[in-house]
């Protein structure tokens, strides 16, 4: 499917989320194996979750990165609930 020089593929990053690809697209995958999706906007996965890869089926839903904590925090209160001092 070739792109117009008038109108550039748009392509849309999220943090994580898939890749949003204007379409129709056409994927190449490692082994040359090509995927076509005609749809107006395509979401390819970039996390390796989805059960229907290269397109995005939400899996990255359902496991979050855990958010980084301040050295000790959580430690006090922790403390407190099992019945020490803080």
């Amino acid at each position: 499917m070739p792109n117009t020089p008038e109108r550039p593929r748009r392509v849309r990053v999220q943090r994580d989320g898939p890749l949003l690809i204007e379409g129709p697209v056409e994927v190449v995958g490692e082994d040359g194996e090509v995927t076509v999706s005609h749809r107006f906007t395509v979401a390819v996965c970039i996390c390796s979750r989805s059960r229907a890869f290269p397109w995005c089926d939400t899996s990255h839903r359902h496991r979050r990165r855990p958010e980084p904590s301040a050295p000790g925090e959580g430690k006090e209160d922790k403390e407190d609930k099992e019945g020490g001092t803080a």
